[in-house]
């Protein structure tokens, strides 16, 4: 990422986990910031693969999605929930482990 301060705010440190909605927030943000895009080009039902997103891209997305919650994050993830609302709606309705 070029401009890590365009990053959101790291999680909370308590132990409720963000909504789907502040992941999907997050993920977006990441992506545009990631790809020199307007968060609002960022389309939450587009597979990822569309935004030209690599296994490295995604591994470091996921790593950084990881710290950023404070939860493991499996990099597989990308490919089983494949659009910024998918993976959102699945970490934030599942529990993740705390890392």
């Amino acid at each position: 990422m070029e401009n890590s301060s365009a990053r959101p705010p790291s999680a909370s440190s308590s132990s409720t986990l963000p909504s789907s909605q502040e992941i999907q927030a997050w993920m977006v943000s990441y992506l545009a910031d990631l790809l020199d895009m307007e968060p609002e080009e960022v389309e939450t039902d587009v597979p990822f693969d569309s935004y030209g997103l690599d296994s490295s891209s995604a591994v470091g997305m996921t790593g950084e999605l990881e710290e950023w919650l404070g939860a493991e994050v499996d990099p597989t993830f990308i490919y089983d929930y494949p659009t910024v609302k998918a993976l959102a709606q699945h970490l934030g309705e599942t529990q993740l482990k705390a890392s």
